[in-house]
């Protein structure tokens, strides 16, 4: 899969979320199709997914980041 249609993947994974869950991109795959993806693909994926989030009307918004510098998202109402 090309990062476009990672991206639409986890934007589909996302509306499966529960409201108040806090979730990071990479629980929006398996855990061998996320570490099948490249490095430099996961890295592209998170900034697309959190532009995404930012650009579009969506009922998830950025929270903080982990110790690990990655993104967390929370499901708002």
């Amino acid at each position: 899969m090309d990062v476009n249609e990672l991206l639409e993947y986890a934007i589909i994974e996302a509306e499966k979320i529960i409201i108040d869950e806090v979730f990071l991109v990479k629980d929006l795959f398996k855990g061998y199709e996320w570490n099948r993806i490249p490095r430099k693909n996961r890295l592209l994926l998170g900034t697309l997914f959190l532009n995404y989030i930012n650009k579009e009307k969506t009922f998830i918004i950025p929270i903080e980041k982990t110790s690990s510098g990655q993104q967390k998202y929370k499901k708002i109402k």
